[in-house]
């Protein structure tokens, strides 16, 4: 049998194509391009709900299968994003590409990274800052702040109970221990501390600290998004300012006339 490799101009103009087809997809506004945007944030959500469903679903003989089928599916959603972006390099240095870019690792490298598996469910944090989200949710964009402060508060406590479950239930495994974790987290984020569970030793009073302290700014931080006067996000064509009235007819930091769409 005689393998003929194809010319460099082949490939070339392939790889133009699928770049091409890959940013419509990705960007465009077309009926597929809505399709495929939809079924992307829907393979997001189901990737989630695996690493929320680890710790129970790590007894299976099929765990590792299904492990190595969502570092499929994260590489590949990398690389389509890749290549559909107009500069890769400015892709690449955003945090969000870079937590997508250790869950991968720890997806490839179960074993040896089963301690910091926990961090998987930063992939939330990432999807919600997702462009592709909020493009189809124009009509709800005044709810984007408070969104985004309730899923970092989610993602915290998803979080801290990995940590919590990874580093001091280490003996216990399935839903049962897992819920336990859950439980001290919440106890503790909200003070309530009914004490019924404590984390042992030094190390646990020193987690505890920092998820009060971190989850008391999580939740101010949503009160604030939930309170506040109303925003919406429009960036101003000459200032960038991106926070404005939603009645605005001038930006307040430049006098730049702008022109918010709305729905009424």
């Amino acid at each position: 049998m005689i393998f003929r490799l194809e010319p460099a101009w082949k490939w070339g103009a392939f790889l133009a194509r699928l770049r091409s087809r890959l940013r419509r997809l990705h960007y465009g506004a077309t009926p597929a391009a809505f399709r495929f945007q939809l079924a992307a944030i829907a393979v997001d959500l189901a990737i989630i709900a695996f690493f929320v469903a680890t710790p129970v679903l790590q007894e299976w003989q099929s765990f590792l299968w299904l492990d190595y089928a969502i570092a499929i599916l994260v590489a590949a959603d990398m690389a389509a994003r890749l290549l559909a972006s107009t500069d890769a390099w400015r892709l690449i240095k955003r945090p969000a590409m870079w937590v997508d870019g250790f869950i991968l690792l720890t997806l490839l490298f179960p074993a040896a990274l089963a301690n910091l598996a926990f961090l998987r469910i930063l992939r939330l944090w990432s999807v919600s800052r997702s462009g592709a989200l909020w493009r189809h949710l124009k009509r709800v964009e005044v709810w984007r702040e408070p969104v985004q402060a309730f899923v970092n508060l989610v993602t915290f406590l998803f979080v801290a109970t990995g940590f919590v479950y990874t580093f001091f239930f280490r003996n216990g495994s399935g839903f049962e221990d897992y819920v336990d974790a859950m439980y001290v987290t919440v106890a503790t984020v909200t003070t309530t501390g009914f004490g019924d569970i404590v984390l042992p030793g030094v190390a646990g009073k020193l987690t505890a600290i920092v998820t009060m302290i971190v989850g008391i700014s999580l939740f101010m931080r949503l009160a604030q998004a939930l309170f506040r006067p109303t925003k919406v996000h429009f960036p101003c064509p000459r200032c960038g300012l991106i926070r404005h009235d939603p009645d605005a007819v001038h930006c307040k930091a430049c006098g730049q006339i702008l022109n918010i769409p709305n729905n009424e």
